[in-house]
């Protein structure tokens, strides 16, 4: 019996070895076309930007040799040993990226500028890292210096946003250099030399680019893995072709040597076009801001098993070549190519930029919607559709602006090189920042000494500072484009933070107290009519102006009040079941709770309709937890403490939700099992709802299907019993949602700068998305309250 045992245990061993390959093979495989296409698309360009300007006429074998050392050297330093050995490492919960390491940070020190921060929050289960305690650690001289000055935590922000203005950069500037290189092709098989001419067909295939984005490039992506693959497997084979045929001596210049004899021979110009070398390692942070939809082993195993041999042999062919042709050198990657195979090749190309430049700009709208999560974005739409990869998003604004700015930037410069001078100088800021970044937490999160954290931040800070030093030589000839477009985007990021913590401010500052509300008795001085009203505020505790502000123009609410507040909790997603934080506000019979719905940057907002069904359940489940003495919310409290109901072992076997397509709102229900809840409506209410049901049908027929019941269970305390007839019969009648539509507006005796930022904070809300919309507010249910902000 013993070893048929072990046998069996055996076999289901070698079973689950074999997913695991099977699950490693396919991540990896995925990643091949939604995070190293931009990578892979480099050859097209470098060799062209290296050997530019006056480093023209400088060519011999020795000079090509060592721009290829160059070119070995970087990719090993940066994106090998950097990226995929090191940065992987970093990730925030299987997330990467510049607002993942910041949000690392904010998790293990106070360096969140988000005013709404609850103890709680520090209890979710994706807070800290499983087996990670740092309780035990003394907090770091540096550690303790950033908390305690808030202008340090400012510039940690200011910093972080940067990094996140210059990924935006990158979404419209790789898609003109790739485009523009895949065209240069047609100078050679289609002779076409006039500039004007390229330039326009560019702009033509960038506008079906964007517009493909805009009609869902998703529908399609099951095909990237598979072109990214052709493309690699065409330029391993080209490279190996060039090698054998031109120069097999090339593997010479792997010794860094040469890159003593490449500056030797150019001497200041070879200085002044460094930065085209680093264009070999651009789209190598995608391996790290993409980490999200992959896990660590996949992607390190594409990297250096695929993606890396295969550039190494790429550049050793060009280098080859052009040591026998060096008249080659501004169209290198197409001349290097058999004739036989150029349009095969050209065409693939195409595509491979297509696909790349589809990741990029998606990668874009991925950081745009973190930075609105963290409150440093306007509110723009966001699509969530069903993409092959899952949690991708589409955001139409972003999308056009990009495509704007690759028209210009494709028009405006023209010339292929001085592109790549603004999209290095974009994406080495990105890169810049990153280690940045990392370095502290490398101190602070993974208590490592600081001499480590200073080595690791000297060591590649200092090779990106002497490729900026290049860059910054090319100011004129393109490195300004991504430092102004920065400029106008953090301006209004940061613009957007501080308004909003302004606005933040004054309301705590002008809250109202609970217990002059509590003196009113149950019925708050009021009309109570049936329905469940749904506040939403951006205060965790409290009673929000806005409520008042409303009564006092309308002395009637509905029977059951529940104050939203939805915020942002420092952690990628937030599990389900830890999402809502459901409380009480002043005594039972009042009918006044609070929940807090805590999202992660990463997380999506649900279907409006899913979170009205889940916060009936959880109310419901806190009431039954708090009668039986597990919430601590005691009888007669202001605001009492608050609850993860979701937790429970019982949650969803006390109040059954169930679902009928001809089920009419208003009507009374008796079914086996649960008790008979009657809804108060008139008929003339009926029959206005019905007429709204009819202009809004779409809105509103998911709603309609479904029904609460009251299970027939035996309660110690009537009163239980009768607070949750009122809770489902309020739900029942319907919900309504209020938000306040503020006008903020500047002191009178405020600062210039102070008003400025204030009036193009206030400009911005009125000409941005409404809350509504980003909230998935339906708005036939929408009621809005008028406040005005004097900050």
């Amino acid at each position: 019996m013993s070893s048929d045992a072990s046998r069996e245990r055996g076999a289901s061993t070698v079973v689950e070895l074999k997913f695991q390959y099977r699950a490693l093979l396919f991540l990896a495989y995925q990643s091949l076309g939604f995070m190293f296409g931009d990578l892979t698309l480099s050859p097209l360009y470098v060799y062209q930007s290296i050997f530019s300007g006056r480093l023209k006429k400088v060519q011999n074998e020795d000079a090509i040799f060592g721009a290829f050392s160059l070119i070995f050297w970087t990719l090993s330093i940066i994106s090998l040993l950097k990226y995929a050995i090191i940065m992987l490492s970093a990730d925030d919960n299987g997330e990467g990226g510049i607002v993942a390491l910041y949000s690392h940070l904010c998790r293990n020190a106070k360096f969140c500028l988000l005013p709404n921060h609850q103890a709680s929050d520090e209890e979710l289960s994706t807070y800290h890292k499983p087996g990670s305690s740092n309780r035990s650690i003394p907090p770091s001289p540096l550690k303790r210096f950033i908390e305690k000055h808030k202008s340090t935590k400012t510039v940690l922000l200011i910093f972080v946003l940067l990094g996140a203005c210059m990924i935006i950069c990158v979404g419209a500037l790789m898609p003109a250099i790739s485009v523009r290189s895949s065209v240069e092709g047609l100078k050679i098989e289609a002779k076409i030399t006039n500039k004007s001419m390229v330039s326009l067909i560019s702009c033509v295939l960038l506008i079906g680019l964007f517009v493909m984005q805009h009609r869902g490039s998703y529908k399609v992506a099951f095909v990237f893995p598979p072109i990214i693959i052709l493309w690699l497997l065409t330029i391993f084979m080209i490279g190996i072709y060039n090698v054998i045929k031109w120069n097999p001596r090339v593997y010479q210049a792997l010794s860094p040597y040469y890159i003593y004899k490449f500056f030797r021979l150019t001497g200041k110009d070879g200085w002044t076009n460094l930065g085209g070398v680093f264009l070999c390692v651009t789209g190598t942070e995608a391996m790290f801001a993409d980490l999200g939809y992959y896990r660590q082993t996949p992607v390190r195993a594409a990297f250096c098993c695929v993606i890396y041999p295969c550039l190494v042999l790429q550049y050793m062919g060009q280098a080859a070549f052009l040591s026998k042709n060096l008249s080659a050198v501004p169209i290198s990657f197409y001349a290097s190519i058999p004739d036989i195979l150029f349009w095969p090749v050209f065409v693939v190309a195409a595509l491979a930029v297509i696909v790349a430049s589809q990741a990029v700009i998606a990668s874009t709208f991925s950081i745009v919607q973190q930075c609105h999560a963290f409150e440093c974005f306007p509110r723009v739409k966001a699509v969530h559709s069903r993409r092959w990869i899952p949690g991708q998003t589409y955001i139409p604004e972003i999308n056009w602006i990009l495509m704007i700015i690759s028209l210009v930037v494709t028009v405006g410069l023209g010339d292929m090189s001085n592109i790549g001078y603004a999209y290095g100088m974009a994406y080495l800021i990105v890169v810049f920042v990153t280690t940045c970044l990392t370095s502290l937490v490398i101190n602070l999160v993974w208590n490592q000494s600081l001499i480590v954290a200073l080595a690791f931040a000297l060591f590649f800070g200092a090779i990106e500072i002497l490729f900026l030093s290049s860059y910054c030589m090319k100011i004129l000839k393109g490195s300004w484009i991504p430092l102004v477009l920065s400029a106008v985007f953090m301006v209004v990021m940061y613009v957007w933070h501080y308004g909003s913590r302004k606005k933040y401010l004054f309301d705590m500052l002008n809250k109202v107290s609970m217990r002059s509300i509590i003196t009113l008795g149950p019925s708050l001085g009021i009309v109570r009519v049936p329905g469940l009203g749904l506040i939403y505020t951006e205060l965790a505790t409290g009673v929000p102006a806005s409520f008042t502000h409303f009564l006092t123009n309308l002395p009637a609410f509905y029977q059951v009040v529940v104050f939203v507040c939805v915020k942002t909790v420092p952690v990628p997603c937030v599990p389900h079941e830890e999402r809502y934080l459901i409380g009480r506000i002043g005594p039972k019979s009042y009918r006044l709770y609070r929940c807090i719905v805590r999202n992660g940057y990463k997380d999506v907002y649900s279907h409006q309709n899913d979170f009205e069904n889940d916060l009936v359940m959880s109310i419901a489940e806190y009431i039954q937890l708090e009668a039986e003495g597990c919430s601590g919310n005691a009888e007669g409290s202001v605001d009492g403490r608050m609850a993860v109901v979701r937790t429970s072992g019982k949650f969803g076997t006390r109040l059954r939700m169930s679902e009928s397509a001809g089920f009419e709102e208003g009507c009374s229900i008796s079914l086996p099992g649960a008790l008979t809840v009657t809804s108060s409506k008139s008929p003339a209410l009926k029959k206005l709802q019905a007429m709204y049901e009819q202009e809004s049908p779409d809105e509103l027929n998911t709603r309609r299907r479904i029904q609460f019941e009251l299970l027939n269970v035996i309660y110690k305390d009537p009163r239980v019993k009768e607070e949750l007839m009122e809770l489902v019969e309020a739900k029942r009648a319907g919900a309504a949602y209020v938000i306040g539509h503020s006008h903020v507006k500047a002191k009178w005796n405020s600062s210039f700068l102070k008003r400025f930022a204030i009036n193009l904070y206030s400009f911005l809300r009125k000409n941005c998305r409404s809350p509504a919309v980003g909230l998935n507010i339906p708005q036939i249910s929408l009621i809005k309250v008028g406040m005005n902000y004097h900050v």
